[in-house]
């Protein structure tokens, strides 16, 4: 087998069944790379190998979980969805997951992390319906993060969020069910009041 060049990079599987390759650019810094199958990392790797010699590769920023959140939705996110679901998103990032995982390192961000998250914010008194709301903004934003590469894989798909407290569904329930009958009672009257009018 031929030896690899310095930078050559190296394609390896992990234990969580994913395939990763590194590489080594100019000051001994390391760029990682993932994918689900070897030849989407080979690809990768080849491309990355490719901008190396072009002197356009450069390391990973060790961004923060925080950074990522605010850049993502405001360079990606905000295009894609209505102002009133940007100002959701924006309010559940800032005031609810960077307070809390925004100090991480974006790639260090585990499960643990996660999972305490959402005991934190039930403890607060948050309903179980908001956090997975969080969760489901956390999941959105990682899932894009392992999109670019950033991350081996999103770590909300190893934890488990709050399900919905009975008693909220029974209230929705109950609400839609209020609503019903007071739509068929209101189209009653009317058909009465139509009856009336004709005979």
């Amino acid at each position: 087998m031929a030896k690899r060049g310095n930078g050559e990079g190296s394609v390896y599987k992990q234990r969580n069944g994913l395939w990763a390759a590194s590489i080594t650019i100019e000051g001994g810094k390391r760029k990682y790379l993932y994918g689900k199958t070897r030849k989407e990392v080979q690809e990768k790797l080849a491309s990355a190998v490719q901008q190396q010699k072009q002197g356009i590769l450069v390391a990973t920023p060790q961004q923060t979980v925080g950074q990522f959140l605010t850049d993502w939705l405001e360079n990606t996110h905000k295009q894609s969805v209505r102002p009133r679901t940007y100002e959701r998103y924006e309010e559940a990032i800032r005031l609810h997951l960077v307070p809390v995982l925004g100090k991480h390192q974006l790639q260090k961000l585990s499960a643990q992390h996660v999972q305490a998250f959402y005991a934190r914010k039930l403890k607060e008194g948050l309903s179980p319906s908001t956090v997975m709301y969080y969760h489901s903004v956390l999941h959105n934003a990682l899932k894009t993060a392992v999109k670019w590469g950033l991350v081996a894989r999103n770590v909300c798909d190893l934890v488990t969020p709050p399900r919905r407290a009975r008693f909220e569904h029974y209230n929705r329930t109950f609400k839609a069910e209020q609503y019903e009958e007071l739509q068929k009672k209101k189209a009653s009257r009317c058909s009465s009041q139509y009856r009336s009018v004709t005979y």
